[in-house]
């Protein structure tokens, strides 16, 4: 048991973040997502919601400061109630984490794909709800090393 770390990240996923470098990206993925198709590595998290896993993920991982938009949603289709779908509370979750620093880009679904296709890893949620889809951003860490 690990003091500080939120209870969704388990051991896979802390070390994907742990690998990733500035300008890696990580994909969020719901249910539908082909996510083990596309994914390089791919980190199952099948029981969490999207946005749960965006609040998890972002309480270790800086985004981007030098990217406008750090963070990518996948646009909802024409005629689709957005609504309905994981966006706004993607968007919250985000919004949460960062204080309404971050921006916030919206890709059409295959430009999407191909994203998360280089993506450094798919992390593949029970999302149930459509457009439950975002690419984050990984930042620097500056500082001196903690005593």
């Amino acid at each position: 048991m690990l003091k500080s770390i939120h209870p969704l990240l388990g051991p896979d996923l802390l070390f994907a973040l742990a690998s990733m470098g500035h300008g890696d990206e990580i994909a969020i993925v719901d249910a539908n997502f082909p996510a083990a198709s596309l994914a390089r590595r791919l980190v199952a998290m099948r029981g969490v919601e999207a946005a749960e896993m965006v609040t998890a993920i972002l309480t270790v991982l800086p985004l981007d400061q030098a990217q406008p938009n750090p963070a990518s949603i996948m646009r909802a289709a024409e005629g689709v109630d957005v609504g309905a779908t994981a966006i706004g509370s993607i968007r919250a979750a985000l919004d949460r984490a960062t204080a309404g620093a971050a921006g916030v880009a919206e890709l059409e679904r295959f430009a999407f794909y191909e994203r998360a296709r280089n993506a450094f890893a798919i992390v593949a949620t029970g999302e149930l709800r459509l457009y439950g889809n975002v690419l984050l951003t990984a930042g620097a860490l500056a500082g001196d090393r903690p005593a």
